[in-house]
């Protein structure tokens, strides 16, 4: 019996220190991307999504900033494989869990990046796409706040480009930042970004 306690304390202990090495590596991440080291967040993700290989927030995470930072790159082989990462990194993430509305919000975001990146060759394509990702998402989350403001970024956008207005769309922001006021994650390392860029966002709704 003696036996079968020293196995499961040490099982116990195994499993607290994955967790806390999981933990530790994460904030370091957050860290050094909160120190404008991106590639160094990057690189800190991927390596704990090796390690994490049923937990789809390290390539979420990594495929974010890559994302993130490609939106202004201007070299265009640069940009391409800060993109190409990420829909690498998505994939995996969407291989561990499908059906994610964060996911797809992301994948939506991508799409974006190469539409911004060159509307005349991605536009017509990606377009499309990106309005299915957000039906989707939103058909399974309606009240994900990073759903419901990253689809009203995306017909504001849209609106703005087809010189439409775009007041319906600012309700959908505003809607979002009270969806924000009380919206919680899973854990600290869950997504909880946006509702920053939703009060810039309503500040171009009021000119």
């Amino acid at each position: 019996m003696k036996h079968v306690i020293s196995i499961a304390i040490l099982l116990c202990s195994i499993v607290a220190s994955a967790q806390s090495n999981y933990e530790k590596g994460m904030q370091k991440a957050f860290d050094l991307w909160s120190q404008n080291k991106p590639e160094e967040a990057v690189h800190m993700f991927e390596r704990i999504a090796s390690a994490e290989t049923d937990n789809w927030l390290p390539p979420y995470w990594a495929a974010q900033i890559n994302i993130v930072t490609s939106f202004g790159e201007k070299d265009e082989e640069k940009l391409a494989a800060k993109l190409k990462k990420a829909q690498n990194l998505l994939n995996d993430a969407t291989a561990i869990s499908k059906n994610n509305p964060e996911i797809m919000v992301l994948q939506a975001m991508l799409h974006t990046a190469w539409i911004a990146s060159d509307g005349a060759t991605y536009g017509m394509t990606l377009s499309p796409k990106v309005v299915e990702l957000y039906a989707k998402a939103e058909a399974l989350a309606p009240n994900n706040p990073r759903v419901v403001a990253s689809k009203a970024e995306w017909n504001i956008g849209s609106a703005q480009y087809f010189g439409q207005d775009i007041a319906p769309f600012c309700k959908d922001l505003k809607r979002a930042l009270e969806l924000f006021a009380n919206f919680k994650a899973e854990t600290q390392f869950h997504p909880q970004w946006g509702k920053d860029r939703v009060e810039v966002l309503l500040e171009s709704c009021k000119e």
